[in-house]
């Protein structure tokens, strides 16, 4: 029984159009000109007898094409799925992921046991602060702080997370009350401040009414920086839960005051969803959210 579909070309334009709500950015993403974009749809307009967009200064949907583009959006994440699953590379080749630097901090020592369940799978790690975009470049799968908000793609919460003071053991002998830290240095994270993730530590002191005077407070431009001062005993910092637990767990840090500073961020898993069913995504996906369930129930 054949199939009376229009071209698959015009298909695919469509989506990527409607999806945008731009021809522009349609043409940015195929590769092709904006005049190309609308001759297919034209063609697609003619070959169905309907107006798929209202056009003007800019393009919005009719009713029935913003119905119609989840049905569309999803044939083609199915069928390229089915043909990644027909190329020899589908399973060979590397498995990229892209991680913040400072999660490295957590993964690294782990991928020992990556390589040694996986032998086959050669893991690249690309260490970035930047948001991917996975339509130019060549990840398969990123992990990324934040309040999971990333559209269009599929994103699961690997890890929650909370905000912790912490600091050398012999600098925590002295620290008994939030009082205390007035007498300390405090080392400061100056691109999660900048970022809202955290607070700064004259913000912070001041909403517990510990504010009275001045502050030591050292600058650093990057978490495992603020770690790695707090590690050799130069002061207190701020820092995420999950990134310094195996220093607790081992003494080399301390959690000071029995303090946790609220935070919606979390560690999230993301990726496009026709990565989703890659055989060496699945292994990857399988054995991080082991690590990190082992680490939740340490």
């Amino acid at each position: 029984m054949s199939r009376r579909l229009p071209p698959l070309n015009s298909i695919r334009v469509f989506e990527a159009a409607a999806r945008h709500k731009s021809f522009l950015r349609a043409a940015e993403e195929l590769h092709v000109s904006p005049a190309a974009v609308s001759q297919q749809i034209k063609l697609l307009e003619d070959f169905l007898g309907v107006v798929l967009f209202k056009r003007g200064k800019t393009i919005a949907l009719s009713e029935s094409t913003s119905a119609v583009l989840p049905l569309v959006s999803d044939a083609f994440d199915q069928l390229e799925r089915a043909m990644m699953k027909l190329r020899p590379d589908s399973i060979a080749g590397p498995l990229v992921v892209s991680v913040p630097p400072v999660f490295a901090r957590w993964l690294v020592p782990r991928i020992d046991d990556f390589n040694e369940h996986h032998p086959a799978i050669e893991l690249h790690l690309h260490a970035t602060r930047r948001m991917v975009d996975f339509s130019l470049e060549d990840v398969d799968v990123a992990i990324r702080l934040g309040i999971g908000d990333y559209p269009e793609l599929h994103v699961e919460r690997l890890m929650s997370e909370k905000i912790v003071l912490v600091s050398a053991p012999g600098l925590a002998e002295s620290i008994k009350t939030p009082a205390d830290l007035a007498r300390c240095s405090l080392l400061e994270d100056d691109w999660h401040i900048k970022n809202g993730a955290f607070p700064d530590w004259e913000t912070w002191l001041a909403s517990i009414g510990a504010a009275n005077g001045t502050f030591r407070i050292r600058h650093f431009s990057d978490a495992n920086l603020t770690i790695q001062a707090a590690l050799t005993g130069q002061g207190v910092a701020i820092a995420w839960y999950s990134l310094v637990e195996d220093e607790l767990k081992a003494g080399r840090l301390v959690q000071l005051l029995d303090i946790t500073i609220p935070t919606t961020r979390s560690y999230h898993l993301v990726m496009p969803k026709n990565r989703f069913s890659l055989s060496k995504v699945v292994a990857f996906r399988a054995w991080l959210f082991e690590q990190a369930a082992d680490q939740a129930t340490d």
